[in-house]
């Protein structure tokens, strides 16, 4: 495979301890409400409960268990517990249950558990609606749940939408909050850089914080050397740009929910559908995530035969060899033979979908806009894929990915492919269309005319050096994307004579099929390179990025440790598993650790939709993934080459953008 004998690099920091913590305090909160009770879950609570408490522990004293938004049944409990996000629609909820005990004479007690905060906006709802001096709060301190072993998230489904869309700054504290805790489990960071306008909020907040409480970590031998913080809104192109790892189709075609996957049908051959959980425990799953996926069934063929040849191996041994094969082996076999099979049918099925998308024509376009060719070529691929209704988010994707990398779309291209999106779905997406201008991911070109007349007249009233300064202020107003400048800066497009070698990638362009290297993932290898900003002023003048670089000098002071190799990279707003692969290789190349935490579920990832060290909210990023016949079903050809192509969607969701009619925040 494509990482095989790479260097050695340090372990990631045991992130187990911020499972634990989780479950201790909610046991915690659960028994300050002593005696019997009924507890009502947020559902998207659900998946993150499930990953660090079993039913046996939300058992606990606990009657019946209720999925909010669901009205209860009659229930003869005397006490109502509420596990919650900090949701006005659900402060409502609660206060609807409450008053209709009220007017029916039910006497009971009420407790409501913030996770991961409070809200002063909370009690102003639960105020106005009479019940705030009924009901008892608490905050559930579950910012951090480790997905794997160099993966942590926030899981903030609301995230990419309340800050970069809506400007709502409440998930700030939350950040910074968790920075405090993981600063204070595994001691002080080396150094801290980071870009972005919330990447510097976050940390500010963050610092505040650390002197208030006198710094918990001081003092502690540090476990993660340096920390990079990056707004998602600094690279948009790359969660655009779909994906082709096996990880990341996997979750375009199944969606993977908290680090699991739901297999139906069509891929167990059976009529159940099977959990699974996705991470480096699975020795099928590990050897492939990370991989392109032409290469993914050439792997499969080979495991499937090696493992036949383990299997095979019984039939020559005698009494003493086959005992201790039944009890040593057999069971490590039987459970890789059915990870196995459950690899090559998500392979199939993420195949038979993608042959039906015009996948190869997709990414020929994609690859095109990336590099700047045959722009009304692929516009014309745009229009033909609305017209034909193929997928309302892939329609959007490639829209926005053109209209990033273009600098905006002039306003005749805007203007027909907006009424041609809209007459194939529906005018409901016009908010949708409102909100992607909003946010800057499908712009229009303003008219240079307008600008320059404007700029021309002001000048003429002042001095030259301030019209200079006025020049670049309407410059400033006039750019929608730098990104043909910044790739050309940083080399982001690969020059290769010949065919790119998937197999045995030289650089992080393989995720996109050596046609593009992630931005976000190339400022993180630049910068730790460097050290620092030094030499990189003009791609963050373009970038527009708010970067800083702050030292921990009693840190630094100790380049021996171990830990200042580990690298923690932090993505407010999610990321998609395009960049976890790709940072993945860059630190098995240059021997270092990259541990990734995402804050929510990436628009499209699941990361989606949001994520720290790795997410967006792709469905939200943020926010990942196994076999079953004895005999491999994967159609190889010759040395093991899939047949057609491969893809997967951006990470995100069509609702983190679009209209929701009633939304209340």
């Amino acid at each position: 495979m494509a990482f095989a004998g790479r260097r050695d690099v340090p372990e990631a920091p045991d992130f187990g301890i911020l499972k634990r913590l989780a479950r201790d305090q909610l046991i915690y909160l659960l028994e300050q409400l002593p005696g019997k009770k009924d507890l009502f879950i947020e559902p998207d609570l659900m998946s993150p409960l499930d990953r660090i408490a079993n039913v046996s522990i939300l058992k606990h004293e606990v009657d019946k268990l209720y999925k909010v938004e669901s009205r209860p049944a009659p229930s003869a409990s005397d006490q109502f517990c509420f596990l919650v996000r900090p949701r006005i629609k659900t402060m409502r909820y609660i206060a609807d249950i409450v008053n209709a005990d009220k007017m029916s004479g039910r006497s009971r007690k009420y407790k409501i558990i913030f996770s991961p905060q409070k809200f002063y906006a909370c009690e102003m709802v639960l105020e106005e609606e009479g019940v705030f001096g009924d009901v008892t709060c608490d905050e559930w301190s579950f910012y951090l749940l480790p997905l794997d072993e160099d993966i942590i998230s926030m899981e903030l489904p609301e995230f990419f939408r309340d800050y970069f869309l809506e400007g709502d700054h409440c998930w700030i504290n939350s950040i910074a909050r968790a920075l405090q805790l993981l600063n204070s489990l595994y001691g002080p960071f080396g150094k801290a850089y980071g870009i972005g306008r919330c990447a510097k909020m976050s940390y500010e907040l963050w610092r505040d914080l650390e002197e208030e409480s006198e710094g918990d970590g001081q003092g502690r031998k540090p476990e993660i050397g340096n920390i990079f913080l990056m707004d998602r809104d600094m690279d948009y192109v790359t969660a655009l740009c779909s994906q082709v790892v096996y990880e990341g189709l996997v979750d375009d075609t199944f969606r993977i929910k908290c680090g699991s996957v739901d297999f139906g049908p069509d891929v167990t051959s059976s009529d159940k559908s099977i959990k699974v959980l996705l991470n480096a425990q699975d020795k099928v799953f590990s050897q492939i995530r990370n991989e392109h996926f032409s290469s993914v069934f050439g792997f499969l063929s080979q495991k499937s035969r090696n493992l036949q040849a383990q299997y095979d191996r019984r039939r020559s041994m005698d009494i003493k060899q086959m005992k201790n094969f039944v009890s040593q082996e057999l069971k490590g076999l039987k459970q890789e033979h059915r990870l196995l099979s459950l690899h090559i049918g998500a392979c199939e099925s993420i195949m038979k979908k993608k042959t039906k998308q015009d996948f190869q024509e997709m990414i020929k376009a994609e690859h095109s806009l990336l590099e700047g060719f045959d722009i009304r070529e692929s516009t014309s691929f745009i229009e033909e894929h609305i017209d034909r209704q193929v997928s309302p988010i892939e329609s959007l994707r490639l829209m926005c990915l053109l209209s990033i990398t273009e600098n905006g779309l002039i306003p005749k291209d805007y203007r027909s492919l907006k009424t041609q999106y809209l007459q194939s779905y529906g005018p409901e997406h016009l908010l949708t269309f409102h909100n992607l201008k909003r946010i800057g991911l499908l712009t229009e070109q303003s008219a240079g005319e307008t600008l320059t007349a404007v700029e021309s007249k002001v000048s003429k009233l002042v001095t030259d050096r301030a019209a200079g300064k006025i020049t670049d202020a309407f410059n400033s107003l006039a750019r929608k994307s730098n990104f043909r400048a910044i790739s050309k800066k940083l080399g982001l497009i690969p020059r290769v004579d010949g065919e790119y070698d998937l197999k045995m990638p030289r650089d992080m362009a393989y995720v996109f099929s050596g046609a593009y290297i992630p931005l976000s993932c190339k400022i993180i290898e630049q910068v730790l390179e460097r050290r620092g900003w030094l030499g990189l002023e003009e791609v963050m003048r373009l970038l527009n990025g708010n970067e800083f670089s702050i030292s921990d000098s009693t840190v630094e002071d100790n380049p021996t440790w171990e830990s200042q190799r580990v690298v923690l990279a932090v993505f407010l707003g999610g990321c998609t598993f395009s960049e976890i692969a790709a940072l993945r290789f860059l630190g098995k190349e240059r021997g270092r650790s990259r541990s990734g935490q995402r804050d929510a579920a990436c628009p499209g990832s699941g990361s989606g939709q949001g994520l720290w060290g790795l997410s967006w909210s792709r469905r939200e990023a943020k926010q990942q993934p196994w076999l079953v016949s004895a005999v491999a079903k994967a159609h190889v050809e010759g040395d093991g080459e899939m047949r057609g192509p491969s893809r997967s969607v951006l990470p995100w969701n069509s609702t983190a953008l679009g209209w929701e009619p009633g939304r209340e925040r």
